[in-house]
C-alpha cells in the first residue's frame, strides 16, 4: 500500500512540476522571456526580468505551489518524522518535473522555487525549509558568492551537508539529495555563461 501511494504521488508531483508557469504566464502576458535571456531558462528570474512584475509574481507563486501541493498532500495526516526512505522520490518529484518536464521535451528550469515549495510542503515541519532559506541568504548577503550560478550550487551542497547533522528524517534527506542533484545537473546543462567565481564578506569591498 505504501509503494502504491509513493508511486502515485511521484507521478502526480512530476506532472505538477512539468507545468512551466514561466512559459504559461509569459504567453498570457504576451511577453518573450527566453529570446533576450542569456540562459534560456523558463524560470522565475527571467519571468521578472523580461516578463515584468506580474508575470514574475504569477510564475513565482505557480512554481512554489506546484512543489508545495503534492508534498503537502502526501504528508497530510502522516508526520514527516514517520516517513522512511521510500518516500524520498515522491517528495522530490516536483523538482524533477520542473527541471525535466515531460510537457516541454524535458527542457525545463532550474527548480529553485520548486525546491522552496517542496520544503514548504513539509509543514508543520519547518526545519529543512528554514535551513535552506538561511543558507541561501547567508551566501547572498553575508558571505557573498557571485555569480548566481555558483551561489546556487554552494547553497544546495552546504544544505545537503548540514541536514543530517540536524537529525532530519531519512526520507527528507534523501529527497533533498535528489533535488540538489537535479538542480546542479540542470545548471550544468544550462546555457548560462560561466563567469569567474568570487567570494567576499558583505562588509568588505
Amino acid at each position: 500500500m505504501i509503494m502504491v501511494r509513493v508511486l502515485f504521488f511521484s507521478l502526480f508531483g512530476y506532472l505538477c512540476g512539468s507545468i512551466l508557469f514561466a512559459d504559461l504566464f509569459s504567453k498570457l502576458f504576451h511577453k518573450d522571456i527566453l529570446t533576450p535571456s542569456k540562459d534560456q531558462n523558463p524560470g522565475v528570474t527571467n519571468a521578472f526580468m523580461y516578463g515584468g512584475f506580474w508575470c514574475g509574481v504569477c510564475t513565482l507563486l505557480g512554481d512554489v505551489l506546484k512543489g508545495f501541493l503534492p508534498v503537502f498532500l502526501l504528508t497530510l495526516g502522516a508526520p514527516v518524522q514517520s516517513l522512511d526512505w521510500r518516500y524520498a522520490l515522491a517528495l522530490a518529484a516536483p523538482v524533477l518535473g520542473h527541471a525535466f518536464p515531460v510537457f516541454h521535451r524535458f527542457r525545463g528550469g532550474k527548480g529553485i522555487a520548486a525546491t522552496f515549495g517542496c520544503l514548504l510542503g513539509l509543514f508543520p515541519y519547518p526545519l529543512p525549509f528554514v535551513l535552506f532559506a538561511a543558507v541561501f541568504i547567508f551566501f547572498s548577503v553575508v558571505l557573498k558568492i557571485s555569480p548566481h550560478f555558483y551561489r546556487t550550487i554552494s547553497t544546495y551542497l552546504a544544505t545537503a551537508i548540514l541536514l543530517p547533522f540536524l537529525r532530519v528524517p531519512m526520507a527528507v534527506c534523501g529527497a533533498y539529495l535528489i533535488m540538489a542533484a537535479t538542480v546542479c545537473l540542470r545548471l550544468h546543462l544550462s546555457q548560462e555563461e560561466r563567469e569567474r567565481m568570487t567570494v567576499k564578506l558583505a562588509w568588505k569591498r
